[in-house]
């Protein structure tokens, strides 16, 4: 039977590999041509650098080489071939996919929506997606397909589970009770734009201070006389009570609150405003 990315999705959801390499395998099956000719690629292969694929993945091209080796020698086969020169694309196609390998295992039966059918260069994901259906998503078939393809996908970082119920609360909440298939790929590839504010906890109110008794006193006293007047304050309590005694008042007040002594000038232009002995 011809490969379809369903089959061969499935088949990296079932062979047994790190999560990195599970990542690598999407990311190839992901670039794959499913058309002859298709970016000038042959049927079934994808063309990728290795720079490319190393900064994709968020490795270093050594630890790429490891990863490469490991779905070389995994139940997929993975090939590579150089075929146009040096500065050329590596060429990659799964090889246990040749039409010489038995594949039928991998086919689905008629309830599984999992898998998907070709048109044109275009894959397409059929059937449905039950909304009021199993809330569990490891009781429906398509916990095995959301962990493979979110690995290179926003939310490749979110359990399964979760992107399951969120994409059941979307649905919900806009009155669907069946979607196609496709719906679910289209909700975690929009995960950030989609979600990003809605996830986000609220925001809580910053605490207000609690303020002494002395704070909110030496507060009180600064309030009464404005800032922005302080030099025409200073001049006119300098003349009422002369320059010694302004200077003593703000030694004062900085000895009773411990507070600088620009606070301090201010909490003495307040008292004084306050005492009536100069205008606000």
């Amino acid at each position: 039977m011809e490969p379809t990315t369903g089959l061969i999705l499935r088949r990296i959801t079932q062979t047994d590999l790190s999560v990195s390499a599970h990542k690598l395998a999407t990311l190839i099956l992901d670039g794959i041509a499913w058309k002859d000719g298709y970016n000038g690629l042959p049927r079934g292969t994808a063309a990728f650098t290795l720079s490319s694929l190393a900064a994709k993945m968020g490795v270093s091209r050594q630890y790429l080489s490891v990863l490469l080796s490991e779905l070389e020698t995994s139940e997929l086969k993975l090939e590579r071939e150089k075929s146009n020169g040096k500065f050329a694309p590596w060429l990659f196609r799964f090889a246990a996919f040749d039409d010489g390998e038995q594949t039928h295992d991998l086919v689905s039966d008629g309830d599984d929506t999992s898998l998907s059918r070709e048109e044109s260069n275009k894959t397409i994901f059929t059937g449905q997606i039950n909304i009021d259906g199993c809330s569990n998503v490891f009781r429906t078939c398509w916990a095995e397909l959301i962990k493979a393809a979110k690995s290179a996908l926003p939310c490749w970082n979110v359990d399964t589970q979760v992107i399951w119920e969120r994409f059941l609360a979307f649905n919900r909440a806009r009155g669907n009770s069946k979607v196609p298939a496709g719906f679910l790929l289209g909700f975690m590839r929009r995960w950030r734009t989609s979600l990003g504010e809605a996830t986000r906890p609220p925001a809580l109110p910053a605490p207000q201070p609690v303020q002494e008794p002395r704070e909110r006193e030496l507060h009180e006293q600064i309030k009464a006389a404005p800032s922005s007047n302080r030099q025409f304050h200073a001049s006119d309590l300098c003349r009422v009570i002369g320059q010694a005694a302004y200077d003593a008042r703000i030694v004062a007040v900085i000895r009773q609150f411990g507070c600088p002594r620009f606070t301090a000038t201010l909490a003495v232009h307040g008292r004084a405003v306050l005492a009536g002995e100069i205008s606000r």
